[in-house]
């Protein structure tokens, strides 16, 4: 869903990712001997690393201690957004691959630093290794359904271990109890005022953390507009006013959900658990959604009963010995992942009987 033209336009018509903001979009297209079209992406001229979730600050250092440019560079991910999906669009795996090959063609003609290839699907992994670009690994948490499925979420609390059972009910206990209400607006309900209060709740709980949002409000409406079958938002309120939101990308075909952005004007102890994991779950298991992302990076997030999962990244750099170095320095990053990995399967938040089991595909 991520790689919809109603998505891409509308990170580029309300200014969000264009050019001016460091991000120039290039679009390859590989068309067959008829004419028809068999493979296309889209691919951005980067000149700085942010928005991106996958961090490579340092070898853009790196490069500009050797005196070379690091930027502009060329990225393939969608921007903003840190989830997993098909990068390299194509009809058939023939035609991916001849994509790749062409993109890194254009990497080579521009004569750009590298180009980058961000949240890959297991195929395109494979594809990318044997086209001898380095991968790297890095860690998300999400949720999914159990089998045999949970039936509600008290089912799933009862799966989880008694110290993060007793954790979740306590942090839902508490909000309740501080006077907070909740409610869900889904699609079209989500009206002009609903809007203007979640961006007043994002962009105050940005500014708190000192940042600016990458996201404007012409963004979300323009989501709206296009694409609402796919958001969900969720408001909180304290005495008679509301206070804070998420907004929850749903994707009702793959029955997946995505914890993407949340604000809040107040503040209340354990909301952002309230708001940002417990309800968006118990959504997916009231309607039969099979997975919930939580986003990227934040361990804390297994305490809530979301798993490790594995998340793969590729990168081809142009200048010979910094590509060693940089070979050389993802093999001892991928040692210590893999000790966090094992350290984390140790630590797994679930009771390790049969009826608490989730599906295999979700933990790494």
């Amino acid at each position: 869903m991520f790689q919809r033209h109603a998505w891409l336009a509308a990170l580029e018509r309300s200014a969000c990712a264009v050019p001016e903001t460091g991000w120039q979009a290039l679009v390859p297209c590989l068309y067959d001997a008829s004419g028809e079209l068999a493979a296309a992406c889209v691919v951005y001229a980067k000149g700085h690393s942010m928005g991106e979730y996958v961090f490579d600050w340092a070898w853009a250092d790196a490069h500009e201690r050797c005196g070379l440019p690091y930027y502009p560079k060329l990225l393939l991910a969608t921007p903003f957004t840190p989830v997993r999906g098909a990068r390299l669009l194509g009809r058939d795996a023939a035609a991916r691959e001849a994509l790749l090959r062409a993109l890194l063609d254009l990497a080579r003609r521009a004569r750009v630093s590298s180009l980058h290839l961000l949240f890959l699907t297991d195929e395109e992994r494979a594809r990318c290794e044997a086209a001898g670009l380095m991968t790297r690994t890095t860690v998300q948490y999400h949720w999914s359904q159990a089998t045999p499925p949970w039936p509600d979420f008290d089912a799933f609390v009862g799966a989880l271990n008694h110290d993060k059972r007793k954790k979740l009910r306590q942090e839902r206990r508490k909000v309740r109890e501080s006077g907070v209400e909740l409610r869900r607006l889904r699609g079209r309900a989500i009206d002009g005022p609903a809007w203007e209060l979640f961006m007043r709740c994002y962009e105050q709980t940005y500014a708190e953390h000192g940042s600016m949002p990458y996201l404007n409000l012409d963004f979300f409406r323009r989501l709206a507009d296009a694409m609402p079958e796919h958001l969900l938002l969720i408001v909180a309120s304290l005495d008679g006013q509301d206070i804070a939101c998420s907004l929850i990308l749903l994707d009702p075909q793959l029955r997946r959900a995505y914890g993407r952005y949340w604000g809040a004007l107040r503040h209340v102890p354990l909301l952002h658990f309230e708001l940002c994991y417990y309800e968006p779950l118990q959504f997916c298991l009231e309607q039969g959604f099979e997975v919930f992302e939580g986003g990227a990076q934040g361990s804390h997030k297994m305490a809530r009963g979301l798993l490790p999962v594995e998340c793969t990244s590729a990168h081809w750099v142009a200048e010979p010995r910094l590509r060693a170095a940089i070979a050389a320095h993802l093999d001892r990053e991928g040692e210590m992942m893999s000790e966090q990995i094992d350290e984390l399967r140790r630590h797994l938040p679930l009771r390790r009987d049969a009826e608490a089991q989730p599906r295999r595909e979700e933990i790494m």
